[in-house]
């Protein structure tokens, strides 16, 4: 019986036997988040948040404000993937109004929509912020410069205390207290202190018809009770978690798990 014929191969379409066949793209990221760290902190808080969500495949970058020696940055939406704006303490105030009209799904961690509270919380909170401003100044005209960079690492160093009680701040991540605040980042620390007390309402462009996770703190230092109270107030159709145990760092093991399953069931199959 004769063989069918076939026809001779197309040099177009034709593959080398010893050159190997290009993979397909990657699927895009179901997921794309991008997080911004709150006053005195830096990127490299986030550490086991993008560790975490590599594990899902998403996609993971961060605000840097430049408090320390990282340079400040401010990261842009990709194309593709839900867009999901995660901020810590008074992060999402630092988040320019683009980025928030575009986000889908929003955490608030320990953050709050206005931070002092009217009455005798408020007040004490606004005398807190001027002391913590002045001693962010010289001390007289002449002071050096290493006397000025140290005094503020001293005074991140006591404010990181207050924000991760009652865990001890040994473990909390790297940041810009590690080392002497020069005076581009001193100037921007007292800066957004005084940006603080401005904070009256969420930040402008927050998308508040899109889901939102509120994390409360319950042995939160920082945030007065008042201030969490308004921010319930104001979105008064988001979801809570409230670690009851957590100080305004969030040092408790429970909550990335706890953040991304909330992302997940936000996120169609």
């Amino acid at each position: 019986m004769s063989s069918p014929s076939t026809a001779p191969p197309d040099p177009a379409t034709a593959v080398d036997p010893g050159q190997a066949a290009t993979p397909p793209p990657a699927p895009p990221p179901p997921v794309q988040v991008i997080a911004m760290h709150g006053w005195g902190g830096d990127s490299r808080g986030w550490g086991p948040w993008r560790q975490a969500t590599a594990a899902l495949g998403w996609s993971w970058s961060c605000g840097e404000r430049g408090y320390g020696r990282l340079e400040p940055r401010q990261p842009g939406w990709q194309p593709q993937g839900r867009r999901v704006l995660l901020g810590h303490s008074m992060g999402p105030h630092l988040v320019p109004p683009q980025l928030w009209a575009q986000a889908e799904l929003v955490v608030l961690l320990a953050s709050f929509s206005r931070f002092l509270p009217a009455g005798p919380a408020g007040r004490r909170l606004e005398t807190a912020l001027r002391g913590m401003g002045q001693r962010l100044e010289p001390l007289e005209p002449l002071e050096p410069e290493e006397s000025q960079a140290l005094r503020a690492q001293e005074l991140l160093r006591e404010f990181l205390v207050e924000a991760a009680a009652p865990a001890p701040s040994e473990r909390l991540p790297a940041g810009p207290a590690e080392t002497p605040i020069a005076a581009a980042g001193r100037e921007l620390l007292r800066h957004d202190l005084e940006r603080l007390a401005r904070c009256l309402d969420l930040p402008d462009g927050f998308p508040e018809r899109r889901p939102v996770l509120l994390v409360e703190a319950g042995a939160d230092r920082i945030v007065a009770p008042e201030a969490r109270e308004l921010l319930r107030q104001r979105l008064p159709d988001a979801s809570r978690l409230v670690l009851p145990e957590a100080g305004h760092a969030l040092l408790d093991p429970a909550l990335i798990p706890a953040v991304l399953d909330w992302i997940q069931g936000q996120v169609p199959p």
